[in-house]
């Protein structure tokens, strides 16, 4: 959760004028749906985050491409734009699970 000190008393108000509503149980709730909502409407945020949280280490090549929306070459001249060097530790079986995914997307059958 966002610590209080990082509200202002505006935005406290309306996120407690939210939980009022009964529409979400908590002011958490709501503020993980407007990300997801805002994430949607922002594919350039998305990118720029997947990125970022490749570049760090802390998700895989594929799990980037998948959480940015993005397909792998997509994704690879993305990270390439942004000066982010790839991985050398791609295991086999995140090629493999990224091989099965574009098989299954292009309609075709997985040996």
């Amino acid at each position: 959760m966002i610590p209080e000190t990082v509200l202002s008393p505006d935005l406290r108000h309306e996120l407690e004028v939210v939980t009022a509503t009964g529409l979400y149980d908590d002011p958490g709730s709501f503020l993980a749906d407007a990300v997801r909502t805002f994430l949607a409407a922002r594919p350039d945020l998305r990118e720029a985050m997947a990125c970022t949280m490749y570049a760090r280490g802390e998700i895989s090549l594929g799990r980037a491409a998948e959480w940015s929306g993005l397909n792998i070459e997509a994704l690879k001249i993305a990270l390439h734009r942004r000066g982010i060097l790839r991985h050398a530790d791609d295991t086999p079986a995140e090629i493999r699970t990224m091989a099965e995914a574009a098989l299954k997307a292009a309609g075709r059958k997985i040996s």
